[in-house]
């Protein structure tokens, strides 16, 4: 099992504020993404969830970085059940909806008519495309509004969206407890197998209807996924919360070294392992995804290095 960590994004505005991650806090785009990659040899991309990816983006992004750098792509809000605004979509989609639509302050995917649903995922698969074509795409994520339960219409959407991503390896995040309620969640799983899916492995407070339980199992012939959200119960759920206010969290050593044990259980042949830290709060995920390499490491587990790590010293590890 090769195990690659990384954090969700590159350009948090808390990450660069801190002013510890990168020398310099004049760093162009370009500069803190190569930067970056030399760092870690994982990113997630959360960017993509907000508004379509240009092509022209992505090329870029595969430009800057090394051959075996991996980028794992968010998918669009509107596909995962969440609220979107209109101003959110192309300027050519959002001109094509009707006018009853165009003005209304968010939408849902039911609300968009089936034809410009079609466009809105070819243009999301195109824009993509280069990272993939690169060698740099990694998983898909899919993570779903927490009103995705647990029903006919949950399940079906679900298919729905691992059908449209054809050739794609898609990894699958439930926000919902119905999904993972008692016996619930051994149907769950199986639903994830069938599907052929990546099963979202997560470390979250408990006890709110909009978490699920860390269930350690993998459901991919060849990837599996973790994602770590913190621990802080207090803002998990607080009424207008920034993503840095809400994932304000850092791991201490003893929350590592148990995170560390359990991922190295799951070690298996031919497993691509990706750990990302979602605790993004000023410098919190790039300081733990740095310890989490170093405990993984003293484990013996096979975690990728960083392309600041010189060849040479890269092999012999």
């Amino acid at each position: 099992m090769s195990i690659r960590i990384g954090t969700a994004s590159w350009s948090h505005p808390a990450l660069i504020d801190t002013g510890r991650f990168y020398p310099s806090e004049h760093m162009s785009a370009e500069e803190r993404l190569r930067f970056y990659a030399m760092q870690f040899p994982l990113v997630e991309v959360d960017s993509s969830f907000y508004a379509m990816t240009p092509p022209s983006m992505a090329h870029q992004w595969a430009q800057r970085t090394p051959n075996d750098f991996v980028m794992n792509v968010k998918a669009f809000r509107l596909f995962t059940g969440h609220q979107t605004s209109p101003q959110a979509l192309p300027a050519d989609v959002r001109d094509a909806l009707p006018v009853a639509l165009r003005d209304k302050s968010i939408l849902y995917y039911r609300d968009v008519p089936p034809e410009l649903r079609d466009v809105l995922w070819a243009r999301f698969v195109d824009g993509i495309a280069p990272l993939r074509h690169a060698g740099r795409l990694g998983l898909v994520h899919f993570q779903f509004a927490p009103w995705v339960v647990r029903n006919r219409a949950g399940r079906a959407h679900v298919a729905h969206c691992v059908e449209r991503m054809p050739g794609h390896t898609v990894s699958v995040e439930f926000r919902n407890f119905s999904w993972f309620d008692g016996v619930n969640a051994r149907d769950t799983m199986a639903l994830q197998r069938a599907l052929g899916v990546v099963h979202t492995i997560v470390d979250e407070p408990q006890g709110f209807a909009n978490c699920v339980p860390s269930i350690w199992e993998v459901t991919h012939g060849t990837h599996a996924l973790v994602r770590m959200h913190g621990r802080n119960e207090h803002t998990w759920n607080h009424h207008g919360a920034s993503s840095s206010g809400r994932f304000n969290y850092r791991y201490d050593d003893a929350e590592l070294e148990g995170l560390a044990a359990q991922i190295a259980k799951l070690d298996a042949p031919s497993l691509n392992l990706h750990v990302v830290m979602n605790n993004n709060a000023e410098d919190f995920a790039q300081a733990n995804g740095r310890q989490l390499f170093e405990t993984l490491q003293a484990y013996g587990a096979d975690v990728v290095l960083p392309s600041s790590i010189p060849s040479a010293q890269r092999h012999a590890a």
